[in-house]
């Protein structure tokens, strides 16, 4: 059989995406509810086929990778039956929340008595690309189903079995409960030229939502012909002032690096006070070498103040760069400067701005309310770590990225972040005064029977 070509295959999913926005946009508060939790129930009671999936992916690994290289892959592809059972005890909870479509955050009546209200309604068609597992394979097409918007999905290649898996679960719960066939879609054709064309017909998406590493947004913000939301870029700092409780300072620079490097709120520069450094800098940094392997890049003073722990064994202090200062990591590497005082520290981070998370660590209450002012980042916090800026530690349920640049939302995106407000407008026969013809003649022109 003659293999559709990716271009034809790609405008034919969209048009029939496109085609379910309207039953999407209808399907109530308890039909949404309904199939999420079915939706869990399934995909607990097909666990064994899920896995099977997984495995068919595990047998795709390269042989050719050395041991380690091999190792690691399997690592990051394998989903076990606790992953299965995170999913839907994901898809409970978000079945659980208030449902965002047709909440009106405003409401007023004019002096003519029209009426007038903002409610919130779906996106329409999202394109989510991921180079992510499975978890946030459910996680984006369950959010999609909670909001009403219709989903087209492409999943990381490493894992497409186990992706093609669950859609395929999670479709026939959608279509059992009411939803349109087309209003969850997968694209499983691997190849990135497949994915590139997801973002280049605006006529058929509204809007392209990456979750992954900055390869791919960086990707689909050079093609995409449509808004690019949910895109987690900029840069997260850490300013430690020089009045700071130490033991603190150093608890929320580690968390803010090591408790999940790959998270795009993961710490990338952390800015010491020269009052601070040399209590601060030592200890912190014999922890950050030797229990976690940060790879650490250091100004010239770090590096004079803390190069020669090199030769004790660890990694020691690589000189940074500009161009280090500027890189988004998402991994195990930090920068580290000593800045002369906090106008300095927000000058640093104003150079790299829009941030995506900025934090200072201070007592000085004026200083932190400067700082809040002044920084231009998806979010700015005090005496906090950087990894807290998204929507379940803000209490606001499961995310989709985060925005950092000056567009639709800034920060996470929660589940009122996938909608837009309309005007819904009641009237009574209501007009824009002057009206075009006398009130007496329009009258006589609708009552004659020549009309």
């Amino acid at each position: 059989m003659v293999e559709i070509p990716v271009k034809m295959f790609v405008q034919g999913l969209l048009k029939e995406a496109k085609g379910a926005v309207r039953v999407m946009s209808c399907l109530s508060s308890f039909q949404k509810e309904q199939v999420l939790a079915a939706m869990a129930e399934t995909l607990l009671a097909h666990s064994s086929e899920i896995l099977e999936g997984n495995e068919r992916d595990l047998e795709n690994i390269s042989k050719e990778l050395d041991q380690q290289a091999s190792r690691e892959w399997v690592e990051r592809v394998r989903i076990s039956a606790e992953t299965v059972e995170l999913m839907a005890t994901g898809l409970l909870k978000l079945s659980s929340l208030p449902d965002p479509i047709g909440e009106a955050s405003q409401s007023w009546v004019t002096p003519d008595g029209m009426q007038v209200q903002r409610v919130r309604s779906p996106l329409g068609v999202l394109a989510i690309i991921s180079d992510m597992g499975p978890l946030v394979t459910v996680n984006s097409l369950a959010m999609c189903v909670k909001t009403s918007n219709v989903c087209v999905f492409r999943g990381g290649s490493e894992w497409l079995k186990t992706n093609g898996v669950i859609v395929g679960y999670l479709k026939n719960v959608a279509e059992a409960h009411g939803l349109p066939p087309s209003g969850l879609m997968f694209l499983d054709r691997p190849s990135p030229e497949a994915a590139m064309e997801l973002v280049k017909h605006p006529q058929f998406v509204n809007a392209v939502i990456p979750r992954g590493k900055s390869g791919l947004r960086k990707g689909i913000l050079d093609q995409a012909k449509m808004p690019v939301i949910g895109y987690d870029g900029g840069l997260c700092h850490t300013y430690v002032d020089h009045d700071v409780d130490l033991p603190l300072a150093q608890t929320i620079v580690v968390n803010g690096k090591v408790q999940q490097p790959s998270a795009s709120n993961a710490l990338d520069t952390l800015l010491v006070h020269q009052g601070a450094s040399r209590h601060l800098l030592p200890g912190l940094i014999r922890r950050l070498l030797q229990e976690y392997r940060v790879v650490l890049k250091g100004c010239p003073i770090t590096v004079s103040m803390l190069g020669m722990q090199e030769m004790t064994g660890h990694l020691g202090i690589q000189p940074a760069t500009e161009a280090d200062f500027g890189t988004k990591y998402q991994s195990l590497t930090l920068n580290i400067k000593v800045v002369k005082d906090a106008q300095e520290a927000l000058a640093h981070i104003a150079q790299h701005a829009p941030g995506h998370t900025d934090s200072i660590v201070t007592r000085d209450y004026d200083l932190a309310m400067k700082f809040v002012r002044e920084v231009d980042s998806s979010g700015v916090l005090v005496n906090a770590s950087t990894r807290l800026n998204e929507c379940e530690a803000f209490g606001l349920g499961p995310e989709m990225g985060s925005n950092s640049h000056h567009v639709h939302h800034r920060g996470p995106l929660g589940l009122v972040d996938l909608t837009l407000e309309k005007f819904v407008v009641l009237g009574n026969g209501q007009l824009r005064h002057p009206h075009p013809v006398p009130q007496a003649y329009q009258d006589a022109m609708m009552l004659s029977s020549k009309f």
